[in-house]
């Protein structure tokens, strides 16, 4: 079922007395938002327990972990499996990010075995797709993020993507650089994604799916951001490392 999402990408920052200072101010604040967005905190895997404490029964916030192994376990020194990830009961994992791509070689059939891997142990996926500038100056940036989608989510059935999976659009160039995508182009990318799906499985489908946007989120561009027709949230990063800032972000969710 689509709904309203607004996720905060806290990449590799905060100590952990910071974490869970940070997330007690986005409890506090939060309290008072009356829209039905659903909140996400994506934290460091060493803060995933001490700050799902923190959120205790809250049900608007919860939280996801940045990444997970498409391995279930073994001698694989470093990496956390999805199953552990279930075993602390974290709902979300975020999945393809530009980062773990672009640093750590991910591609997309090593992310389809990461999204299964996820979805045998009942996380939700965020799924993250976008393009790099120089793929958006060539004009080729929809047949990327198509293949991309493509490769790591069409093998899928209809009923598992539009009921487990979340999808977040990011151009790539918009990344911790302060630029933007305008309202119109991030629709015009959403709008592209959703009949893609479409084509592949069915309108039902593509309206059901919750697709974010990702790139510089803030709070003085959310909200007409957010009032695009096929842009169901956003996955925030900097501004999501500041309480007030990203409670903002929450309140343009209509």
């Amino acid at each position: 079922m689509r709904h309203k999402i607004v996720a905060g990408n806290w990449k590799m920052n905060k100590s952990l007395e910071e974490a869970k200072a940070l997330a007690s101010e986005i409890v506090r604040l939060v309290a008072d938002v009356n829209n039905k967005a659903k909140v996400v905190l994506c934290v460091p895997y060493p803060y995933l327990l001490p700050v799902k404490e923190l959120l205790s029964d809250n049900k608007k916030i919860q939280v996801a972990a940045q990444n997970c192994s498409e391995h279930e376990s073994g001698a694989y020194t470093g990496e956390v499996s999805a199953a552990m990830l279930k075993s602390m009961d974290v709902p979300y994992v975020i999945l393809g990010h530009s980062e773990r791509r672009q640093y750590f070689g991910e591609d997309g059939k090593l992310l389809a075995k990461k999204i299964d891997k996820a979805l045998e142990h009942h996380l939700s996926p965020i799924f993250c797709c976008g393009e790099p500038l120089e793929i958006r100056e060539k004009g080729t940036h929809e047949a990327l993020v198509k293949r991309q989608i493509e490769e790591s989510l069409f093998h899928l059935s209809g009923e598992i993507l539009e009921d487990r999976v979340i999808i977040a659009y990011e151009p790539v160039w918009a990344i911790g650089t302060g630029k933007t995508a305008t309202s119109q182009q991030a629709q015009d990318m959403h709008a592209v994604i959703r009949k893609h799906i479409v084509k592949k499985y069915s309108q039902s489908v593509a309206d059901n799916i919750s697709i974010l946007y990702g790139g510089s989120v803030g709070a003085a561009n959310a909200k007409e951001l957010f009032a695009s027709p096929d842009v169901d949230g956003g996955l925030v990063g900097g501004a999501s490392l500041k309480s007030k800032d990203f409670t903002e972000i929450i309140k343009a969710i209509a």
